[in-house]
């Protein structure tokens, strides 16, 4: 049998604490900041990190992944249509043909697949992290994000006095679903305008959320079913092609701006 070696509560508590706030304090400023870790702000946040880029993702769950794993109706099954099933094959998630052009994976293992791609990219996490606000710049340029502890938005206001702070970055990309947070904070500051999503339509939504997807204000990127929030296209459902997706391709997109604004 072995022997765990001689570690005592005080050290398990430090470990944690001092590595952190060592973590929170280097990421106080970063290239990239993701609001939202389902599927387009992972894909998203993986590949900005293997081109090189600092990115810490927000997340207001204890758990990442948004809808990726539980799949559809509580059926941990989730679905892609070509050619989405190739970032499967990226990813090294197995799935099979149902009807040609439409691929079925296991939730759990496509989810967790792409988490732990994100982490190996080098990839950082805020959980039980909500968005609160952004940072702006001059030209109302989109600077970074004002955060808080996601418990605190459950309590009463009276006894809620506990104030956010703020994180800098040269990048944000909400990735907040159909809440689309980041896009309608700056709606509430009548920057922008957005239409919400319409009624689901499958073989409609994936290609328009591809094609929206990008750089909506100075600063700032939308990605997955934010895009269809802030442009009113049709909801797609339970099925994820156009996440990954639109994930890749703001990514692509905030990498031109990063290497635009470094020049």
């Amino acid at each position: 049998m072995p022997v765990f070696a001689p570690i005592e509560e005080k050290d398990v508590t430090r470990a944690i604490v001092r590595s952190f706030l060592r973590q929170f304090e280097e990421y106080a400023e970063s290239d990239v900041v993701i609001v939202g870790a389902g599927p387009s702000g992972l894909m998203a946040g993986r590949d900005l990190a293997r081109l090189g880029h600092k990115v810490l993702i927000v997340e207001r769950n204890n758990y990442l992944g948004g809808g990726f794993w539980i799949g559809g109706y509580l059926m941990n099954k989730v679905t892609v249509r070509a050619p989405a099933h190739q970032a499967l094959d990226e990813l090294g998630v197995p799935y099979e043909e149902y009807i040609p052009g439409l691929y079925v994976a296991d939730g759990p293992h496509a989810c967790s697949k792409l988490i732990a791609a994100a982490c190996d990219a080098g990839v950082k996490f805020a959980n039980m992290t909500i968005f609160d606000d952004v940072v702006l710049r001059a030209g109302n340029r989109v600077a970074g994000v004002v955060i808080n502890w996601t418990p605190i938005h459950s309590l009463p206001r009276e006894i809620t006095c506990v104030d956010p702070v703020a994180l800098e970055c040269r990048l944000v990309i909400d990735s907040t679903g159909h809440d689309a947070c980041v896009v309608k904070k700056l709606e509430e500051r009548g920057l922008m305008k957005t239409v919400g999503f319409g009624a689901m339509w499958v073989e409609m939504s994936e290609d328009l959320v591809l094609e929206h997807t990008g750089e909506v204000h100075p600063g700032l990127v939308v990605s997955g079913m934010a895009v269809s929030t802030l442009y009113g296209l049709p909801r797609m459902g339970p099925t994820f092609g156009a996440m990954l997706l639109s994930g890749q391709k703001a990514a692509q997109v905030a990498d031109r701006l990063l290497q635009k604004a470094a020049v």
